[in-house]
């Protein structure tokens, strides 16, 4: 699994997931180890310490509830509910062309979209750079910023704050890689 893989799991999944799903302890525990920072590829120590500060599971858990699932959450985190997010069965026909298994939950969910990125370089086709450029500038580039200002805003703990500034640049700097990546191609073309 390379860096861009590895950013897009942990990142989805801890949007992805409730905090005390099953499947995230060992996430978890790579985080109250402090073992994170070996393995990741960005300059985001401060943000990093944030989130491996030890916080009680049930304050995460209310707050994860808060935010995202309530009949009224603060966050919606399905991008057909934002102003520029992508339809659900866009995102879900783009995936299923590309081979992805989808589960039940809406395939634009923002934990979801970052997983399938995650996917897809994983699965690589021969066309891998290009299906992931259309992922991020399709499906998640247009709204993730509001998405992510809004998780930060309304976060009642400092681990989803600092989820929120960590995805924040992670995106960022995974969209400026990708960028050159497609750049570098297009020269080799040329």
């Amino acid at each position: 699994m390379n860096e861009f893989s590895l950013l897009c799991r942990i990142l989805g999944t801890l949007f992805y997931r409730q905090p005390d799903d099953l499947t995230v302890k060992p996430l978890w525990n790579l985080l109250a180890e402090g073992k994170l920072n070996q393995h990741w590829p960005l300059e985001q120590d401060e943000l990093l310490a944030q989130l491996q500060r030890p916080y009680e599971r049930a304050a995460l858990n209310q707050d994860y509830q808060q935010l995202f699932l309530t009949e009224t959450p603060a966050v919606t985190p399905y991008g057909h509910e934002w102003p520029n997010g992508p339809e659900e069965a866009d995102v879900a026909s783009f995936l299923t062309a590309r081979g992805m298994p989808l589960a039940e939950t809406p395939a634009d969910h923002f934990g979801r979209l970052l997983l399938a990125a995650s996917w897809l370089e994983d699965n690589a086709a021969d066309d891998e750079n290009q299906a992931i450029m259309t992922l991020f500038e399709e499906f998640l580039l247009p709204w993730c910023g509001a998405f992510l200002g809004k998780v930060e805003a309304h976060a009642q703990t400092g681990f989803y704050r600092a989820l929120a500034m960590t995805t924040r640049g992670a995106v960022q700097a995974m969209a400026e890689e990708l960028l050159e990546v497609d750049d570098t191609e297009d020269e080799q073309e040329a």
